[in-house]
C-alpha cells in the first residue's frame, strides 16, 4: 500500500518496519525526490496571484487526506494574512464527511482540536448538487477544493467545464498525476480536454504543487525499508510506473544489497519463510 512521509503536515510518520519474510513496497516517487521547497509559500504565491486577477482558484484534491491538507494550509495562511480574503469552498461530499472524521479522531493525526475546527470554519462546505451548480455561475474571486484529485470524476468536472476556458482561472495539482488522466493532461500542457464527451479549451493557468504529496519519496522508501530488524529475502516492488519501479529496485539492490524485483499486474510470486 500507499507509504506516507514523515514530515506530512497531517498524518503521523509511518512506523518501522516489522521483522518480514518478503516485503511488498510501493514506488511511486521511487525514481525521485519531492522538492525542497515550502508548500505554504508556493500555495500563497498561486492564491494571491489568481486572487489578485480576479479569478477562480480550482484545487483538484482526493477526498482523504489532501483536500484536509490544503484547508490546513489555507487555514493557516489566511490566519497569519498572507493570501487576500476569498471565499473557500470544499466541494466533494466524500471530502466533507473525512473532514468531520478528522475533526471527531485527533489521535490519529498531527492536528489540534483548535486546528481542526478553524479549518472546518475556513471552508463552506458543499452538499448538494444544487449548491455545486450555484457555484458555476459566480464569478467573484473563490478557491474551490474538489474532488477527484486527478480529475478524472466527480464534481471537479463541472468547475473544469465552467472555468477552465477563463484566463484568470488557476488550475492547482497538489500531487502525482497518472498517465493518461485529465490531470496529467492539463500539467502536460494540453490546449483542451475531454469532459462528459465534449472537448473544452483550456486557457486556464496550471500549476502544480508536487511538495504536498502524501507518498514518500525515493529516499524515504529506503529510510522505511532500513528501519526494520532484519533483511528480508525479498523485497518486491509495486504500484508505479514501471520506470519509477525498476529504479527503486536498482537503488535498493545498489544501496541495501538486497534482493528486490519488480512484479507485474496479474504476476503470482510465492513466498517462503526463512
Amino acid at each position: 500500500g500507499d507509504l506516507g512521509r514523515r514530515n506530512d503536515p497531517l498524518m503521523r510518520p509511518p512506523e518501522p518496519r516489522p521483522a518480514a519474510d518478503a516485503v511488498v513496497i510501493e514506488s511511486t516517487y521511487g525514481d525521485r525526490r519531492h522538492p525542497d521547497i515550502d508548500p505554504e509559500a508556493r500555495l500563497a504565491e498561486v492564491v494571491g496571484r489568481t486572487i489578485g486577477r480576479g479569478g477562480t482558484l480550482l484545487i483538484p484534491a482526493f477526498a482523504v487526506g489532501r483536500a484536509q491538507g490544503i484547508l490546513h494550509l489555507l487555514t493557516r495562511l489566511a490566519a497569519a494574512d498572507r493570501i487576500p480574503r476569498a471565499r473557500v469552498y470544499l466541494n466533494s461530499p466524500m471530502a466533507i464527511r473525512a473532514t468531520d472524521l478528522f475533526c471527531k479522531h485527533g489521535e490519529d493525526h498531527r492536528l489540534s482540536e483548535a486546528e481542526c475546527r478553524a479549518m472546518c470554519d475556513l471552508a463552506e462546505m458543499v452538499r448538494t448538487p444544487a449548491e455545486s451548480k450555484a457555484l458555476n455561475r459566480d464569478c467573484s474571486p473563490k478557491i474551490i477544493v474538489s474532488a477527484s484529485g486527478m480529475a478524472t470524476g466527480g464534481r471537479i468536472l463541472h468547475h473544469l467545464e465552467a472555468f477552465g476556458g477563463d484566463p484568470r482561472t488557476t488550475v492547482l495539482f497538489c500531487g502525482y498525476q497518472a498517465p493518461g488522466t485529465r490531470g496529467a493532461a492539463l500539467v502536460g500542457g494540453a490546449g483542451e480536454i475531454k469532459i462528459h464527451g465534449r472537448y473544452h479549451r483550456v486557457a486556464a493557468e496550471v500549476a502544480q504543487l508536487s511538495a504536498l504529496s502524501a507518498h514518500a519519496d525515493r529516499d524515504g522508501l529506503l529510510a522505511w525499508l532500513s528501519s526494520g530488524p532484519d533483511a528480508p529475502s525479498q523485497v518486491l516492488v509495486n504500484h508505479g510506473e514501471p520506470s519509477s519501479a525498476d529504479a527503486l529496485r536498482h537503488t535498493i539492490e545498489r544501496e541495501l544489497g538486497w534482493t528486490a524485483r519488480c512484479v507485474g499486474h496479474g504476476e503470482s510470486v510465492e513466498v517462503t519463510a526463512s
